[in-house]
């Protein structure tokens, strides 16, 4: 049964009109963001300055468990500038999973070294354990485990398996902010590094960013350096030190992977909202549990005892009985006025990975399920009850 709400769907002032198209996913941005973003411009400090130190403080204040965070204008900065860290070179293989956004993967190319993809596991959607284990070989360096939709893998099976073979681990954790395994925030774990993105879609967003987290202060400061074109100082500290604003070093080739303070504004305030924004989500995932139970579908799996799932995809499974294809559902829910998308692609239907690999879907039979039947549905924290009325109703409609 649907449950009762008090809200109601917004509709134009002629009431026989359709409502509104219900996007997908949309950012929470409040007036404190704008306020600190206007503060930013009228102070003079719109790159790399004192907003995004306080971002990278606070940041690393909310994770706790003494880590360092490093701000990056993109999550994929913050994955090759971990790799790069590490000291990954063109003799490596690093294993990860097909079923990612192709950042996870790309940046192992960079280095020249070879991506291993590996499939998920049919219950959680992460990558599956015994499918690493398989997959290492005298090449392999290092691990990089997806914690999908928001749902921490099994890092305590998957960090065995590194130390035995000695292996490093850099988690990509842009769903998972703020997740929990075992009572632990994913960012405070025995990895190498952990990325978290900020992109416009993701539970916090600074409309494009990303943080590298670690607890090894070598790491930190070799990405500090790395993320500016290996400058020995940032312009933050160029013009607030001692030394003459105009003197600088460079100690290596570096990048441009620098977050500015425009975006770091938005992020201060984010962050502070971590919390409730994690709970609102919770309670519209668990609303979708209970009244799309009773439908021909696979529901998302929960976090287990002691963890917290972070929701940033609600991602369900049509069942083989189901009345319509997974292509089929996504295009009578766009007709009703509802987006959906598909997480992921596989990397292995991706024209590059599959034809440098040789990659079939028969190798990745459960990824591949997956892409086949999946569909994600709107989950974000400005969707209202009754928005989220509008697609279980939809979807009660089409596949009942």
């Amino acid at each position: 049964m649907i449950s009762n709400v008090s809200e109601t769907a917004q509709v134009d002032e002629d009431s026989t009109a359709a409502p509104k198209f219900l996007p997908f996913a949309l950012p929470d941005i409040g007036e404190e963001e704008i306020a600190e973003v206007v503060d930013s411009l009228r102070s003079g400090w719109i790159t790399t300055g004192p907003k995004t130190k306080r971002f990278e403080e606070d940041f690393a204040a909310f994770l706790g468990g003494e880590v360092h965070a490093v701000a990056m204008n993109s999550a994929t900065a913050g994955l090759h500038l971990a790799l790069e860290a590490i000291g990954i070179t063109a003799q490596d293989e690093v294993i990860t999973t097909s079923h990612t956004f192709t950042a996870t993967a790309e940046i192992v190319r960079y280095f020249g070294a070879d991506a291993v993809l590996v499939d998920i596991d049919p219950d959680t959607y992460c990558i599956s354990p015994d499918a690493i284990e398989a997959a290492i070989t005298a090449k392999t360096r290092a691990i990089i485990p997806v914690h999908y939709g928001g749902l921490a893998c099994d890092m305590d099976r998957i960090r065995e398996i590194a130390t035995r073979n000695h292996l490093a681990i850099v988690e990509d954790a842009a769903h998972s902010f703020p997740t929990l395994y075992r009572g632990k925030l994913i960012g405070t774990l025995e990895s190498s590094c952990t990325i978290f993105s900020f992109y416009a879609t993701k539970t916090l967003a600074t409309g494009e960013g990303g943080m590298l987290v670690t607890r090894d202060p070598q790491i930190a400061a070799r990405a500090r350096i790395m993320r500016l074109h290996g400058i020995d100082r940032d312009a933050f500290d160029r013009y607030t030190s001692s030394r003459p604003a105009w003197y600088y070093e460079v100690v290596a080739p570096g990048f441009k992977y620098n977050m500015t303070d425009l975006a770091a504004s938005l992020g201060i305030h984010q962050l502070r909202k971590a919390r409730t924004f994690q709970l609102r989500r919770q309670e519209l995932a668990m609303r979708y549990h209970r009244e799309l139970m009773d439908l021909p579908l696979k529901l998302p799996p929960t976090a287990a005892v002691g963890g917290q799932h972070a929701w940033h995809l609600y991602v369900v499974q049509l069942l083989d009985h189901a009345p319509v294809d997974r292509d089929g559902l996504i295009d009578l829910m766009f007709k009703a006025g509802i987006g959906c998308s598909v997480h992921y692609i596989p990397l292995h239907q991706q024209p590059y990975w599959r034809d440098r690999y040789s990659l079939t879907a028969a190798r990745f039979p459960n990824s591949q399920r997956l892409y086949r039947q999946g569909v994600s549905l709107p989950i974000y924290t400005k969707m209202t009850n009754a928005d989220q009325t509008r697609v279980i109703e939809t979807l009660h409609s089409i596949l009942r």
